[in-house]
């Protein structure tokens, strides 16, 4: 939360990185919103996305800013943990609350340390990995289409050359997260 509204975003990978005490990483890109709110927040909550999460979920959380965007005002499948940030009710497992301890930096990403105040198991439902993302989640690009296709979210640029500087409209990735089709 920024003093004002919710924000949430896509993240690649949790890291549990201590048991006693149960500690957590969460590396968020400077880039993003979310970097921000959660360093002057020092508090965050880990939505464990399972098998059943549609491509649409990434559009929403990961391929628009919370800058621009209050990604959860209309978001119906919510609920507060008891930290009063929100977690998702639907195409979530489980669900973990943090405090941040100390943030890292580690280039263009901030690796936040966090303390788990709470971590609640909402169903069975296998958990969503990367490999099952891009395998079964992230759409195919189009075999007929030229061009190059964004690795992280599968926007296609049609043309012949993708310009160096080019940033990509829905994951904001640059040119260097492209591949030719």
């Amino acid at each position: 939360n920024d003093g004002s509204k919710d924000n949430g975003l896509i993240v690649n990978t949790v890291t549990q990185v201590s048991d006693n005490p149960n500690r957590i990483a969460v590396n968020v890109n400077k880039a993003n919103y979310s970097c921000e709110v959660i360093k002057n927040s020092g508090l965050l909550n880990v939505s464990i996305l399972s098998e059943d999460a549609t491509f649409k979920i990434f559009e929403h959380f990961g391929f628009q800013s919370g800058r621009n965007t209050d990604k959860l005002k209309d978001y119906e499948h919510q609920a507060k943990a008891s930290n009063g940030l929100p977690y998702l009710t639907k195409y979530a497992n489980a669900y973990i609350s943090g405090k941040v301890l100390d943030t890292v930096d580690v280039g263009t990403h901030l690796m936040f340390i966090c303390e788990v105040t709470e971590s609640v198991k909402l169903s069975d439902k296998d958990t969503m990995t990367y490999t099952y993302y891009q395998n079964n989640v992230k759409p195919k690009p189009d075999a007929d289409k030229k061009g190059f296709v964004c690795d992280i979210c599968g926007f296609i640029y049609e043309g012949d050359e993708l310009p160096e500087d080019y940033i990509c409209p829905l994951c904001k990735h640059g040119a260097a997260d492209f591949s030719k089709l």
